[in-house]
C-alpha cells in the first residue's frame, strides 16, 4: 500500500477515456491498489469521450494534414505524423493485450477497420499532397499510403467524393487502408467495466468539488452525491494520488486544487456542429475517413473530413465540424464555466492570445452565423451530389483549447495535449483536445513516469510485455494468450 493515511491510493476524476485507460494500467501493475472512480455524469463517456462527440479517428496522422506541416523551403515535416503513429500504436498494443487476456470483448466492439483518406482540391494543395505522400512513404510506419490524383482510382476508393464533381477541377489523395473508426464510448466502458472486476469502485452521479493537500502530501477530496435521492452531505474521501481526467472540467479541479504548477494556465471553449446521415444507400458508398485542408484561421480540430461512423454496430456518415462557440467547458456544463475560470495569473495570456488570434475570433463569428445553405456549401465541397433531406444536424462535444504562459509571447494557444502534473507527483490532471483519446495511452504511460518514477523501473517489464514496442520489439496481433505475463505477476510488489 501506498500510505496508510489514505482512504484510497488511487482516486480518478472523470469517467471518460483517460481515466479508464489509467484504471486499466494500473489494475495490471498494482492489483492490490485500491481505485475509486467519479464520474458527475449518471452513465460513463458522456463527453469527449461519447462516440458522437468526437470523430473517432483513431488518430494515426495517416490522412491529418496539420501533422505534416510544410517548411519555408517546401520540404514536409513529418515528425509529429510520426510521433502521434507511433502512439496510436501503443494504445492498439494494450488493447489487443488487454483482449488476449479475456478483458476486453472480442470482435469488434469498438475497433473497425476503415481506410483514411485524404483529399484536396487545386494544383497547389495536389502538389502539397503529392509531395507530403513521397516524404511519408518512406518511413516504414506509412509505407502502405497510396496516393493518386485520378479521379477513376479515388472514386473507387469513395465514390461520393468524385460523383458529379466538375472534371476540370484538380484532385489528388491519399489513401491507408489500415485505418480504424474507434467507439470511444464504448471502449470506455469495456474499460472501466474490467476495473471494477479487478476491485476499482466506481460512482457515477458523484461530483468532485473541492481538493486539498494535506501536511502528509495526501488530498483531501469533497465529494458531493448528485443522486435526486443521495446523501444531502458532501463526503470526503483521502486519497494518495489523483487524476484529474475531467475534459472540460480539469482546469477548474487543477485550479482548486491550488498546485503552482497550474496557475497561468486558461481555456477557450470551442464547440462544434455535425451533419450525420444513416441513409442505407449514402453509407453503402463510403467506407472511408475522409480529411481535408482546414480553412484559414480554422484551428485545427475543425478541420473538415466526411467520416464512416460505426457505433454500437451501426453505421453512419459524419461531416463537420461547424465550429461553434460557448462559454461552458463541458457538454453538460454551465454557462459561468469561462468566467469562473479567470484567475489574476491567467487573464494576461487571455488577451494576449485574443490579441493575437483575430483570425480564429473571425472563422468562430463565421461559424457561428452560418445558415443551413453555407453548411450544406461545405458539405457539397466534399460531396457533390449531397442533399440536406438525406443529412441532420447534431452538435458534438465542447472542447477546451488551452492558453497557457510563455516567456516570449506572454501567452500562446495549444491545439494539443497537455498533461500538467504537481512537483511532488501527488496530483495530475489532462488539458486540451485532439488527438486526445487515440493517444490515452501513452499520455497515461508518461503520466505514470513523471508521477511515480520510484516504481518505474519495476513496472516497466510488465509494460514492455503489455506493449511490445516500449522495448524496441515489434508487435505480433497474433501472438497467442498463452505468451502473456500472467496477471497476478505483472505487477511490483506494493
Amino acid at each position: 500500500m501506498l500510505d496508510r493515511n489514505a482512504d484510497v491510493d488511487v482516486l480518478l476524476v472523470g469517467g471518460g477515456i483517460m481515466s479508464a485507460t489509467l484504471a486499466a494500467l494500473l489494475t495490471t501493475l498494482e492489483p492490490s491498489w485500491t481505485i475509486e472512480l467519479h464520474e458527475r455524469r449518471g452513465a460513463l463517456a458522456e463527453e469527449s469521450s461519447n462516440p458522437w462527440n468526437n470523430a473517432g479517428t483513431g488518430h494515426a496522422a495517416l490522412c491529418e494534414l496539420n501533422y505534416t506541416p510544410e517548411k519555408p523551403d517546401g520540404t514536409i515535416d513529418i515528425a509529429k505524423a510520426v510521433t502521434i503513429n507511433e502512439q496510436f500504436e501503443l494504445s492498439r498494443e494494450l488493447w489487443h493485450y488487454l483482449a488476449a487476456a479475456n478483458r476486453l470483448p472480442e470482435g469488434t466492439g469498438f475497433l473497425t477497420n476503415t481506410p483514411h483518406l485524404t483529399f484536396v482540391r487545386g494544383e497547389a494543395n495536389a502538389d502539397y499532397l503529392r509531395r507530403r505522400y513521397e516524404t511519408l512513404r518512406r518511413h516504414p510506419l506509412f509505407s502502405d499510403l497510396e496516393f493518386s490524383t485520378d479521379p477513376t482510382q479515388i472514386a473507387q476508393w469513395a465514390p461520393l467524393l468524385v460523383a458529379d464533381r466538375d472534371p476540370s477541377e484538380p484532385i489528388a489523395a491519399t489513401r491507408a487502408a489500415a485505418g480504424t473508426d474507434v467507439d470511444f464510448g464504448a471502449l470506455t466502458r469495456s474499460l472501466v467495466a474490467d476495473a471494477e472486476r479487478r476491485g476499482t469502485r466506481v460512482h457515477l452521479e458523484s461530483e468532485i468539488t473541492r481538493l486539498h493537500q494535506r501536511k502528509d502530501g495526501t488530498w483531501r477530496v469533497t465529494v458531493r452525491d448528485r443522486r435526486w435521492n443521495g446523501r444531502r452531505k458532501p463526503r470526503t474521501v483521502t486519497a494518495r494520488f489523483v487524476f484529474v481526467g475531467a475534459g472540460g472540467g480539469a482546469l477548474p479541479l487543477l485550479q482548486k486544487s491550488g498546485i503552482r504548477e497550474a496557475r497561468g494556465y486558461a481555456g477557450f471553449p470551442i464547440s462544434g456542429q455535425f451533419l450525420r446521415t444513416t441513409d442505407p444507400t449514402l453509407v453503402a458508398q463510403h467506407q472511408a475517413k475522409v480529411y481535408g485542408k482546414a480553412d484559414i484561421g480554422a484551428p485545427p480540430m475543425s478541420v473538415p473530413h466526411l467520416d464512416t461512423r460505426v457505433v454500437e454496430g451501426k453505421t453512419a456518415l459524419l461531416f463537420g465540424p461547424y465550429a461553434g462557440w460557448s462559454m461552458k467547458f463541458l457538454k453538460h456544463g454551465s454557462w459561468l464555466d469561462l468566467v469562473t475560470s479567470i484567475r489574476p495569473g491567467n487573464v494576461v495570456p487571455m488577451l494576449q492570445v485574443g490579441a493575437r488570434n483575430l483570425d480564429l475570433l473571425k472563422y468562430l463569428i463565421g461559424e457561428v452565423t452560418a445558415t443551413e445553405t453555407d453548411r450544406l456549401r461545405t458539405l457539397r465541397a466534399f460531396m457533390p451530389t449531397a442533399h440536406p433531406k438525406d443529412w441532420e444536424l447534431i452538435t458534438a462535444g465542447q472542447r477546451v483549447q488551452v492558453i497557457k504562459k510563455d516567456a516570449v509571447k506572454g501567452g500562446v494557444l495549444e491545439f494539443g495535449t497537455e498533461l500538467v502534473t504537481s512537483a511532488d507527483g501527488s496530483i495530475a490532471g489532462l488539458l486540451g483536445a485532439s488527438p486526445g483519446a487515440s493517444t490515452a495511452v501513452a499520455t497515461m504511460l508518461d503520466l505514470l513516469d513523471r508521477c511515480f518514477p520510484d516504481r518505474a523501473d519495476s513496472w516497466r517489464p510488465a509494460l514492455q510485455r503489455m506493449m511490445p514496442s516500449l522495448g524496441g520489439g515489434a508487435w505480433d496481433e497474433s501472438f497467442e494468450l498463452d505468451q502473456l505475463v500472467d496477471d497476478e505477476s505483472v505487477h511490483s510488489e506494493g
